[in-house]
């Protein structure tokens, strides 16, 4: 891989162990990590100008249902709560296949990495008419995003007393079975991985206390993380202790499902003993403020998470249910909703973007991601502060106070897959035919 020098940046926001802010600063990328952050740096390879932006950690996306993004604003699921909203959703996804998987994941990626984020995970627990967790993993090499995917499932079905259709749930033998087939196939545990596999039982009132409690062991046996929705709203905490006698937090370490290796979605509902567990355990956070917002859901608490040391990181949720995926105005969102309810000085500009770069790679257990420092890995994001948004700011560097909210150029493992703007690995306006064609076609 040929080597970058990124010249001559107005701010460098490192993320490091001290929290460098850097000003008038190059960084040389090289073999995929950066190799020297320094003044007036010389090289005989590819220079980019960065005069006029603001550099930082390529964001990190810790929970999302990429498949979504062939469904957002439908109609009657637009206004209701996280169950009502399941309901309506279910029976269109039943009519997806690989084709609407991978052309779902690709868009949903290209958002993202137009938003400053350079590792997504996905969270996938359907798999109707064919579809695989492959075909959401070739949207992201094609893309060029780090991908942390997860083997999702559904196993309670309707007829039993889940929440899901019976015709998008599986048998869980053949759940624990194609797991297996999964992280053999593509998790790589190296440093500096472009995949890496995690395993995902979708929720605890969509599948029974047996697979959640194997998918633990099999997690363990494997060496692979654990992932799953909690304490997601009041509906979820009233499912919980009607049918497992306990709330959520006590369901999930009586089944193995708390420690560094675990990380739950929303956690809108934890109570005070909940965030002191997950703080013991380092058992990590998903914090996704616009999809809670957009069901009614609830402020999470993650002031209150923060200041116990939970592991929080951001997650854009499902495109159906945020319905953008759009990184750096979630971690704004997180900013904005903290004040609300804790006052206005309860979350600098500054935290919430760390919660966005380092907080979201400590979740997800990459600590060479998430922080701009030697031999780290080259996931770097530009930020143009020289248009608009941020005239007349004071503090450019206060990119969630006054913007952008696009990023120009995006690094991956020092490929450059953003440019001015521009996707740079894809033909973007063809994958966006292809994705209105076939949401269309989902419509009555």
């Amino acid at each position: 891989m040929p080597e970058i020098l990124l010249k001559n940046a107005d701010t460098v926001l490192t993320m490091d162990d001290d929290r460098r802010e850097l000003s008038a600063v190059d960084i040389r990328l090289r073999d995929g990590v950066i190799a020297e952050i320094g003044k007036d740096l010389e090289t005989s390879g590819e220079t980019l100008s960065a005069r006029g932006c603001v550099v930082t950690p390529g964001l990190v996306n810790t929970h999302h249902h990429l498949y979504q993004s062939l469904t957002k604003a439908v109609p009657g699921g637009q206004d209701a709560l996280l169950f009502g909203w399941l309901q309506t959703l279910y029976p269109i996804w039943s009519r997806f296949g690989p084709e609407e998987m991978f052309v779902s994941a690709q868009t949903g990626l290209a958002e993202l990495a137009l938003s400053g984020c350079t590792l997504s995970s996905d969270h996938l627990y359907l798999y109707p008419n064919g579809s695989r967790l492959d075909d959401t993993i070739a949207a992201a090499r094609e893309i060029g995003l780090r991908f942390h995917p997860t083997r999702g499932a559904m196993s309670i079905g309707e007829s039993d007393g889940g929440l899901p259709p019976d015709s998008l749930v599986e048998p869980e033998a053949g759940i624990l079975e194609d797991s297996i087939r999964v992280v053999d196939a593509f998790h790589d545990p190296s440093e500096g991985a472009m995949v890496r596999v995690g395993l995902a039982p979708c929720s605890p009132f969509s599948v029974s206390r047996d697979l959640m409690r194997d998918a633990a062991l099999l997690a363990r046996d494997k060496k692979v993380m654990l992932h799953t929705h909690l304490a997601e709203n009041d509906e979820d905490i009233s499912y919980s202790q009607e049918k497992f006698g306990c709330r959520p937090g006590q369901y999930a370490e009586d089944l193995g499902w708390t420690g560094p290796d675990v990380w739950h979605a929303h956690c809108v509902k934890l109570d005070d003993r909940e965030i002191r567990l997950f703080a013991g355990s380092r058992t990590g956070v998903a914090h996704c403020p616009c999809s809670n917002c957009r069901l009614g859901s609830g402020i999470a608490p993650v002031r209150a998470m923060r200041d116990a040391r939970v592991k929080v990181g951001l997650g854009v949720d499902g495109s159906a249910s945020n319905d953008a995926g759009n990184l750096v105005l979630e971690a704004r969102q997180s900013m904005l909703l903290q004040r609300v309810a804790n006052g206005a000085d309860a979350m600098s500009a500054r935290e919430a973007l760390e919660i966005a770069t380092r907080g979201g790679a400590d979740v997800l257990n990459r600590p060479d991601c998430g922080r701009l420092a030697l031999g780290k890995r080259a996931d770097i994001a530009l930020w143009d502060v020289s248009g608009i948004e941020s005239a007349g700011s004071w503090d450019p560097a206060a990119l969630l106070l006054a913007g952008p909210t696009r990023v120009k150029h995006l690094f991956v493992e020092g490929r450059q897959v953003v440019n001015d703007g521009q996707i740079t690995t894809i033909d973007l306006p063809r994958v966006i035919e292809r994705q209105n064609r076939l949401a269309r076609n989902l419509q009555p």
